[in-house]
């Protein structure tokens, strides 16, 4: 109403100036009557401006809730993105409302990366002391370990310093800590494996191995793999018990076996896949069984490229987060 005013009133003027012969007054009513049309229009970039606005707070919202992946680490960039960074896209896509950061536990791997690739990548305490600077209020760790060994209670230890600092925080489950979490990992590495299952060949995993109590772990793993009824799976370490030469003597005891397939039982294939595994070297795992008269074949792939694991470790940052509202 106030706009058809405005123009009537403007269209009296300009009769009212042609009838006194001042035509430079009706450009000026022109301009105005312009310029009044030209405020109306605000209204819709102010609504824009009201949504951005909106939007800016959703992101500050969400920007304060951090989902902190931590890894051991690996300098073997290809299989890094492939296994750890998977978990870690996995988790992301499954909790939008959450910004997904990464941490490394070893700091030889962080420096080697530092000074080789110039790729910097933060420690926990680095990645911890990141979070309070930012204003983190809520801060969930999903460790990418596959028991709760030494490096796991490090990190528990690591995060009682903290307390305090963020509203809420609360340390996710490794890989292996319940017995669901074992029939699921069994379920994932057969089935990746089953092609091999044939009755002629043994398929041996490989674990790192820990002097922690949780060491127990594989020999539970073994226990299980061979209750369900996968008579052909081995499971040993590279460090530990069950050893080398443990699962060697399983593999003469069980059956004769022409072939035997080598896999990591680790999120990474780095250095002890590569080498302690499937390396040329005398005492390498590979070196070893063909010693013995096997012919070998090594798959080089972590369990982190592994489909069903990623839905485990996402689980268990789920099972995190729903207790952080109880």
């Amino acid at each position: 109403m106030k706009k058809k005013l405005t123009v009537l009133m403007a269209a009296l003027m300009a009769g009212t100036c042609l009838l006194a012969g001042c035509g430079n007054k009706q450009a000026a009513v022109e301009d105005d009557t312009k310029q009044e049309v030209q405020t109306a229009e605000p209204a819709a970039a102010d609504t824009e401006a009201i949504k951005e606005t909106a939007a800016t707070e959703e992101e500050t919202v969400a920007g304060n809730q951090v989902i902190l992946v931590v890894s051991f680490g690996t300098s073997y960039n290809d299989s890094r993105e492939v296994t750890i960074g998977a978990i870690e896209k996995a988790i992301e896509e499954a909790n939008p409302d959450y910004e997904v950061r990464r941490a490394f536990t070893s700091q030889i791997i962080i420096d080697k990366l530092k000074e080789r690739d110039g790729l910097e990548i933060d420690s926990v305490e680095e990645a911890l002391d990141r979070a309070v600077a930012d204003g983190i209020k809520t801060l969930v760790v999903q460790p990418t370990h596959l028991m709760n060994g030494f490096e796991y209670t490090d990190l528990e230890t690591a995060l009682k310093d903290y307390e305090g600092k963020f509203d809420k925080v609360v340390l996710a489950q490794p890989l292996l800590s319940s017995d669901a979490d074992f029939d699921a990992v069994i379920s994932a590495i057969t089935e990746h494996t089953e092609s091999y299952d044939d009755g002629e060949t043994a398929i041996c995993f490989m674990g790192h191995g820990t002097e922690a109590d949780s060491n127990a772990v594989y020999e539970k793993l073994q226990e299980k793999i061979t209750a369900a009824g996968f008579e052909n799976y081995f499971v040993g370490t590279v460090e530990a018990e069950p050893s080398l030469e443990d699962v060697i003597a399983a593999v003469k005891e069980k059956g004769s076996y022409k072939k035997v397939v080598l896999e990591p039982l680790m999120v990474v294939a780095g250095d002890h896949a590569n080498n302690d595994m499937a390396g040329d070297e005398e005492d390498s795992w590979k070196s070893t069984f063909e010693a013995e008269g096997f012919e070998v074949e090594c798959l080089l792939e972590g369990l982190g490229q592994n489909e069903a694991i990623q839905k485990i470790y996402v689980e268990h940052t789920k099972e995190a987060i729903d207790s952080l509202a109880e």
